[in-house]
């Protein structure tokens, strides 16, 4: 097998040839087809996320098919398409395991964090968090799902009945989170960068009714806003978008220190809170509802061999929608 291996903090990733890995009990190995690039890549080749274990292949929104089972899996068979998300494994008995929230697991194992993920030719997962994928659908479009579209729809859920919704952050996450809240039938206000025509024609031609620069307030005060960007600067910002008892979501796994702002801006029952990771649910519950909204990805394909290249260019914000690798 080929993968881009990250060797240490804050350097390149390498192509390396490595023998074909073989799944453990309970595990799959998957021949990836398709692996999307994520923000949170980023964040793991910059070493602003905790405990990285190197070297460490990168990517966790994996499509490709089954090539080899492990002893005791009899829910997937060789030949099955199947998705590869961030969650890669939980304990199943901790507190938050038993009580529902495995999102928040004691002993969890993150895809292309703390397991090696898709920025190869082949992976091994977990068999129990590997979504069955069926065959309708384009690989390369179906890849930003397993993370930007899994967050993005946690992410929403947790916005709550909101009827004004705000994006903040118009990349991977956004441009699909907004088709499934036009379809929902409420109103989105997509927020980018100043400047950033592109990803603000996306947004309208998406559905969006409105679609400006980040520090810009819209009309009326938004139901609630959500924040994709890792740009702690928009915390007050969207604070001060919302109505009374409106609510912002943090999204990212990482994000920029929040600066300090008037209590105001919180008071009236206004809520903050983040959003960790996803579960199994979140998982199943999208990717079903995902073909009922017509949820269609943006994205350009790449070689893996162009990783570094792709994660430059997602770090200048010159990805439009999302970004694909193909091995």
């Amino acid at each position: 097998m080929r993968a881009m291996v990250l060797p240490a903090p804050r350097t390149r990733l390498q192509m390396e040839e490595r023998p074909d890995p073989i799944p453990g009990e309970g595990q799959l190995r998957v021949k990836v087809s398709a692996c999307g690039v994520c923000r949170t890549d980023l964040h793991l080749v910059d070493a602003e996320l905790p405990d990285i274990r190197y070297p460490i292949v990168p990517g966790h929104e994996i499509v490709g098919r089954v090539d080899l089972v492990g002893p005791n899996v009899t829910t997937h068979a060789p030949g099955d398409r199947v998705g590869v998300p961030w969650l890669g494994f939980t304990c199943g008995h901790c507190r938050f395991c038993r009580e529902g929230m495995e999102n928040l697991c004691d002993a969890p194992l993150f895809t292309g964090y703390t397991r090696d993920g898709g920025y190869a030719t082949h992976t091994i997962a977990d068999a129990r968090y590997a979504f069955p994928l069926g065959e309708e659908g384009d690989d390369v479009e179906i890849a930003p799902l397993l993370c930007a579209g899994l967050i993005g729809w946690r992410s929403l859920v947790l916005a709550g009945p909101a009827e004004r919704l705000g994006l903040y952050g118009f990349g991977a996450a956004g441009h699909i989170v907004a088709q499934v809240a036009v379809w929902q039938g409420r109103s989105v206000y997509a927020f980018t960068r100043r400047g950033d025509a592109a990803a603000q024609d996306l947004a309208r031609r998406l559905g969006a009714v409105w679609a400006g620069a980040s520090d810009e307030v819209p009309d009326e005060p938004l139901d609630a806003a959500i924040i994709y960007a890792p740009a702690g600067e928009l915390v007050p910002a969207a604070l001060r978008a919302v109505r009374k008892g409106g609510r912002v979501v943090c999204a990212g796994i990482h994000m920029t220190d929040i600066p300090s702002f008037p209590y105001d801006l919180l008071w009236q029952e206004r809520q903050l809170l983040s959003v960790a990771n996803l579960t199994r649910k979140d998982g199943l519950d999208f990717l079903r509802i995902a073909p009922q909204a017509g949820v269609r990805a943006e994205t350009t394909a790449f070689p893996l061999h162009r990783a570094n290249e792709v994660l430059n260019m997602l770090r200048a914000g010159q990805i439009l929608g999302a970004a694909v690798l193909t091995p």
